[in-house]
């Protein structure tokens, strides 16, 4: 349904540009209005004012707001080098209610990226959603219900109940968590000691294989597992750390899903 409304709000847009350059009011500290709600854009560096833009909504943590992903060097950092709209909600009560379905916040999520579909070109072949610990869990929920039309899921340490049924879910899906994390421990089902069991039953996969260690900094190595599935593709990077956002982590998931070289930040 958002590729759709995104798609009509882009050809209604790109006709509108004949007359003039794209242009929104609100951008970085100033925040787009959604009736009581709203979110904060962030353009990528070099932008020419017409490329259609990759997306990425990324929700933030808990007592935050989005203004402290775009200042953020792990987030705000990595969309702007690599030519993609950064999109923050603002949660209610700088929270997120993540804990079922049927939570308006997805809706939220669904009214913002329309939004952002009026204001900017936006590349609907290119949606990713991310997240950081309650912000995570919010990602989470989010694809659970209106997954269908995002392109990749990139969640960074929280996660929902492993027994959900989702009923929509993106094709790939990369999640990143420390094996040190007490805040919100890696999602794990009973019996199972496999990681993103929801995910991974959702999209059909097959056995796990390892996707090798790589480091954006010295001090910390990932390791990567990967599943091959019917529907898509899971992916897992495991830390020895704690509750963070690790270093490079979402520019690496950037590079590679966008097809441009790794680096850092």
């Amino acid at each position: 349904m958002i590729k759709t409304l995104i798609l009509c709000f882009f050809a209604f847009a790109s006709a509108a540009h004949a007359m003039g350059p794209w242009n929104s009011d609100c951008h970085g500290t100033t925040p787009c209005e959604i009736g009581e709600r709203s979110y904060h854009v962030l353009e990528p560096e070099g932008w020419d004012g017409e490329t259609p833009l990759p997306v990425l909504m990324h929700f933030h943590g808990w007592s935050r707001t989005g203004k402290h992903a775009q200042n953020s060097e792990r987030i705000g950092a990595s969309t702007v080098r690599r030519g993609v709209l950064l999109v923050t909600p603002n949660g209610a009560n700088k929270t997120w209610d993540f804990w079922q379905a049927g939570t308006e916040d997805v809706a939220f999520g669904d009214a913002v990226l329309a939004d952002v579909a009026k204001r900017y070109p936006v590349d609907a072949d290119n949606i990713y959603v991310s997240g950081y610990s309650y912000g995570s869990a919010m990602a989470w929920r989010y694809a659970c219900h209106s997954g269908n039309d995002v392109t990749a899921l990139l969640a960074i340490a929280g996660s929902i109940s492993q027994s959900e049924t989702c009923e929509e879910a993106p094709a790939i899906v990369r999640h990143v968590h420390g094996l040190d994390d007490t805040v919100a421990r890696l999602p794990l089902a009973d019996g199972d000691t496999a990681p993103l069991r929801l995910w991974r039953t959702r999209l059909g996969c097959g056995e796990s294989t390892p996707g090798g260690s790589w480091q954006a900094r010295e001090f910390l190595t990932l390791e990567r597992t990967n599943w091959d599935c019917a529907d898509g593709s899971v992916t897992v990077d495991l830390h020895p750390g704690g509750h963070f956002v690790p270093h490079g982590w979402i520019g690496r998931q950037l590079d590679e899903l966008l097809g441009l070289t790794p680096s850092y930040p």
